[in-house]
């Protein structure tokens, strides 16, 4: 997964016309901790698809322009456009975020 740095990494990602992954995330949150265990398979399971990370506290403001309102959090962009936006709150088990990723990317 790649990390991103920068707001204009962050929009020169977004505006890809394929489908692309954004976690959300934060050094302090062990919620994301434990997505980390976890998400290795998923990552495998999808890897057709360019995922990236975003350390909310280092990029400041991002997570708030995109309706973050915990972490982790799972977005899904193309074209410039959030499709998908899976919050914290499901994202605590591989099975939910698989079938996240299922429901919006088939």
């Amino acid at each position: 997964m790649e990390e991103i740095k920068t707001r204009e990494q962050f929009n020169e990602v977004i505006n890809s016309a394929e489908p692309v992954i954004v976690k959300f995330y934060a050094d302090w949150c062990p919620d994301c901790k434990r997505m980390d265990m976890f998400i290795g398979d998923i990552l495998e399971e999808y890897n057709q698809y360019k995922w990236y990370q975003v350390n909310s506290d280092e990029v400041k403001g991002l997570a708030e322009e995109h309706e973050v309102m915990g972490i982790p959090s799972l977005l899904i962009f193309q074209n410039g456009e959030k499709l998908a936006h899976q919050h914290s709150a499901y994202t605590k088990t591989p099975e939910e975020v698989q079938e996240f990723l299922g429901q919006q990317l088939g």
